[in-house]
């Protein structure tokens, strides 16, 4: 176990760190592009957004492959082997719902994106932005666990906020959208921007985790 007194002894790997913040890099590349994409919508560039957002996807993937290899061949590691193949899981996740997201808005070609789609990848933007923070302070874990805790608290804060403005404009778009295949499509969009900042705050959820244990 990492927690034995053979494991305080025995250098532990610091390689999965780096790996780490490279899918939360991601993760905040892929976001960039969203809010690019749904700020400036128009059907004739949604192909090339999804494109780029899907080679970030891709790229994380790979990130996700090689931290796997690397929890099959390393002896000592920083953490549990579950909390950091489970952190590198849902970061993936995170850049695999915002590459759904631009694949649904590509696939249905909506007439136009609501101004709470605008404020829905603002908000994931500002997701990453605290995953990436969390993430790059992981292995100072044991000095300060101080602004962590707050990254955390924030992620839980932003995805609240997501869930107000979805479900406002939810009430709102069956009020007022009298075509039913555009209402459709912007509340099957509307979903997948949601879920995206569940599953960020997810991963605040996995840090928090981490804290307990290694704090």
């Amino acid at each position: 176990m990492n927690n034995s007194f053979l494991s305080k002894l025995t250098p532990k790997e610091p390689k999965f760190f780096p790996l780490l913040k490279g899918m939360a890099e991601i993760a905040q590349k892929a976001s960039d592009l969203m809010n690019e994409f749904v700020a400036n919508y128009s059907h004739a560039t949604a192909a090339n957004y999804f494109l780029k957002i899907k080679e970030q996807e891709r790229a994380g993937d790979k990130f996700s492959n090689q931290i796997f290899d690397e929890l099959n061949t390393t002896f000592i590691t920083p953490f549990d082997r579950e909390d950091i193949n489970a952190l590198a899981n849902r970061l993936d996740d995170v850049t695999d719902r915002i590459c759904s997201c631009a694949k649904r808005i590509l696939i249905y070609n909506p007439k136009s994106m609501p101004e709470s789609a605008k404020k829905l990848t603002e908000i994931i933007g500002r997701c990453a932005q605290c995953i990436d923070k969390a993430v790059d302070e992981l292995d100072t874990l044991k000095k300060s666990t101080e602004n962590i805790v707050k990254y955390c608290q924030e992620l839980h804060d932003l995805e609240n906020e997501a869930d107000e403005v979805y479900e406002t404009f939810i009430i709102s778009l069956f009020e007022t959208e009298t075509d039913s295949i555009e209402l459709m499509k912007t509340k099957e969009i509307m979903y997948e921007l949601e879920k995206a900042t569940d599953i960020a705050e997810y991963v605040g959820k996995i840090i928090k985790t981490i804290i307990v244990k290694y704090t």
